[in-house]
C-alpha cells in the first residue's frame, strides 16, 4: 500500500488555512489545497501496517476507534499516490454516500486510529479525501443513479440530515420512490443550520441535492411532520417511514435568573446567523446579534467552537467559553493508549481565533453557572460563576463535578449561548408516530437493528442513537435503507 517508506520520507503537511486576521472577516471556508504533487507525498505516507484500525470503526473503550463507515483507506490512499485518482473516488464511493461533508467536519476517527500516528503524525487522510472528492466533482465523476426500473414502493424519510439524505439516496437507488421532508426551509439539517458556513460551505449541500433531485428523489420543505402534516398521513401512504429527525431536544441549563433577555440555545443562534447569511446571498451579515456583546458559550463541544467563531466574525466585545470538565492533557496519557479516540487537548478555529484577537484561550475549565443576573428591564447583564471540582458520589461510585464553596465570580455578560449538548429526540414527533423510546428519548429498536417498535417505522442517525458525529449519521442512514429495502424486498442487494 502507498509508498513502502513513505512514511519515513515525509512528514505530515496540512492544506493552508487563511490567516485569523483574514477569515474573520467573513464566513467563507478557510481551508485549502495542498498542490497535487505534495497530495502525492501525503497519500504515500499511509503505512502497509497490516491491521488497518483506521478503517475498523468498533467501540473501544466506550469511544469510535476508526471509521464508522469502513471506508478502506489504505486502497484509496494507495489510489491517490499512484494518481489514479477516478478509481481513487470510485472506491470510496462504495463506502461513502457525502465524502464532501465528512471531509469538512468529521473530527477524523481514521486518523486517530492511523498505525503511523502511534509514533508519529498520523496520514492525512481526512484531506486526502476532501481531495478524492472534490477532484470527482470537479471532473463530472460524481453521478446519482437513476433507477432504470421502479420497485413500485414508497419510502418517506422524515428529516433531510446526514442521516436521511443517506438513507434516500441508497433507498432511491435501489428503486423505491423516496420523498423527503424536512421541516426547514432548506434542505440538510444540522448540516445546513447547525454547523456555520465557514466550516461547511453550504453550496455543497445543494450540488449534492441537486444531484439527488435529478435522480428522482422528492424533498419537501417546511413540513413539520407531527404538526404541519399529521403522522397518520405518511404512515397510509408510504409503504415505510424512516425518521431521522436528529436529536434535537437541548440541554438547558437550570440557574436562578435563566428568564433573562439574551440567554440562547446555541443551535438556534447557529441557524439565525446562517439563515440570516443564505436570505441575503452573504450580502447582509446579523452583527446585532453578538456586536460589542460580552458573549458567554456554555459547552466546549464543537458547537461550543462554532459559536466562538460565529461572534467573533459578528463582532463580539468578548467571547468567554466554560466547560465543566477538567483540562484534558496535552498527550495520550497510560490510561488511553492508541488506537482509543485520544482524549487530549485540542485548540479548534474558534479558539484559535479568539486566541489571535483577544490574546488568550477563551476555555474555561471546571466552571459553570451559578445564577444569571438581570438588570432592571429583564436583560442578562452579568453571570456569576463557580468553580467545580471531582468528587466521588458514595453511593454510586461515580465521580461528579460539584460546586466549591466560596468559588463564585461575576463576569460580564449580554449574550449567553447554550451549547450543553442534546438530551435527545423531541417527544411531539415520537408521540405522534406513537413509537416507544429509550430513556435517553431516542426511539427504541433491538440492538442493532433499525425497525421502531410500530410496524412500517424505522429510524436512523441522532434519533435513533443519541446526539453523535456527522459520520456514524450516514452510517446509519444506510443501514437503515438496508433494513428497510429488506423488509420490502425479502432481499437487499445494497
Amino acid at each position: 500500500m502507498g509508498k513502502t517508506t513513505g512514511f519515513l520520507e515525509y512528514e505530515r503537511c496540512d492544506g493552508p488555512v487563511r490567516p485569523e486576521a483574514e477569515r474573520v472577516q467573513d464566513f467563507r471556508e478557510f481551508h485549502g489545497d495542498l498542490s497535487a504533487a505534495e497530495r502525492t507525498k501525503q497519500a504515500a505516507r499511509c503505512m502497509d501496517c497490516g491491521v488497518p484500525f483506521c478503517q475498523a470503526g468498533v467501540m473501544i473503550a466506550g469511544m469510535a476507534s476508526g471509521c464508522p463507515l469502513h471506508n478502506l483507506v489504505p486502497e484509496t490512499n494507495d489510489l491517490v499516490y499512484r494518481g489514479r485518482m477516478e478509481e481513487a473516488y470510485q472506491r470510496l464511493s462504495i463506502t461513502h454516500s457525502f465524502p464532501e461533508f465528512t471531509s469538512r467536519v468529521c473530527p477524523a476517527l481514521c486518523e486517530a486510529a492511523c498505525t503511523c500516528g502511534l509514533h508519529d503524525k498520523p496520514v492525512a487522510t481526512k484531506e486526502n479525501e476532501r481531495t478524492i472528492i472534490e477532484y470527482a466533482f470537479e471532473h463530472d465523476l460524481v453521478k446519482e443513479e437513476t433507477p432504470a426500473v421502479r420497485t413500485g414502493k414508497r419510502v418517506a424519510v422524515v428529516g433531510s440530515g446526514p442521516a436521511g439524505l443517506a438513507a434516500a439516496q441508497l433507498l432511491n437507488k435501489r428503486g423505491h420512490e423516496v420523498t423527503v421532508y424536512e421541516r426547514n426551509d432548506r434542505v440538510g439539517g444540522l448540516l445546513r443550520y447547525g454547523i456555520p458556513n465557514m466550516k461547511l460551505d453550504k453550496s455543497l449541500i445543494d450540488r449534492r441535492v441537486a444531484l439527488m433531485e435529478g435522480a428522482g428523489v422528492k424533498f419537501v420543505v417546511n413540513a413539520d411532520i407531527g404538526k404541519d402534516i399529521p403522522a397518520e398521513k405518511l404512515l397510509s401512504e408510504y409503504d415505510s417511514v424512516i425518521l431521522a429527525c436528529g436529536a434535537s431536544h437541548a440541554r438547558d441549563i437550570n440557574a436562578p435568573g435563566r428568564d433573562a433577555k439574551g440567554i440562547r440555545f446555541a443551535v438556534d443562534f447557529l441557524s439565525e446567523v446562517t439563515k440570516s447569511l443564505l436570505d441575503s446571498d452573504f450580502k447582509k451579515v446579523p452583527e446585532a446579534l453578538a456586536k460589542d456583546k460580552d458573549v458567554v458559550v456554555i459547552g466546549g463541544g464543537d458547537t461550543g467552537n462554532d459559536c466562538v467563531g460565529s461572534c467573533i466574525r459578528l463582532g463580539a466585545k468578548s467571547v468567554l467559553q466554560l466547560e465543566m470538565m477538567p483540562k484534558p492533557a496535552c498527550s495520550r496519557q497510560e490510561t488511553n493508549p492508541w488506537p482509543e479516540w485520544p482524549r487530549i487537548l485540542k485548540v479548534d478555529y474558534g479558539q484559535e481565533e479568539a486566541i489571535w484577537k483577544f490574546g488568550s484561550d477563551p476555555r474555561v475549565y471546571r466552571t459553570t453557572v451559578k445564577e444569571f443576573v438581570k438588570d432592571k428591564k429583564g436583560n442578562l447583564k452579568e453571570l456569576v460563576l463557580v468553580s467545580l471540582e471531582p468528587k466521588k458520589d458514595e453511593k454510586t461510585g461515580r465521580m461528579n463535578m460539584v460546586p466549591v464553596e466560596g468559588s463564585e465570580k461575576t463576569v460580564p455578560a449580554q449574550l449567553v449561548l447554550i451549547a450543553a449538548g442534546f438530551l435527545g429526540s423531541e417527544q411531539y414527533v415520537t408521540d405522534a408516530f406513537g413509537v416507544e423510546t429509550d430513556a435517553r428519548t431516542n426511539v427504541k429498536t433491538a440492538p442493532f437493528t433499525y425497525a421502531a417498535s410500530r410496524d412500517k417505522i424505522y429510524t436512523a442517525g441522532d434519533m435513533h442513537r443519541g446526539q453523535s458525529l456527522v459520520v456514524w449519521a450516514i452510517a446509519e442512514g444506510r443501514e437503515a435503507a438496508k433494513a428497510v429495502d429488506m423488509a420490502l424486498m425479502g432481499y437487499s442487494n445494497l
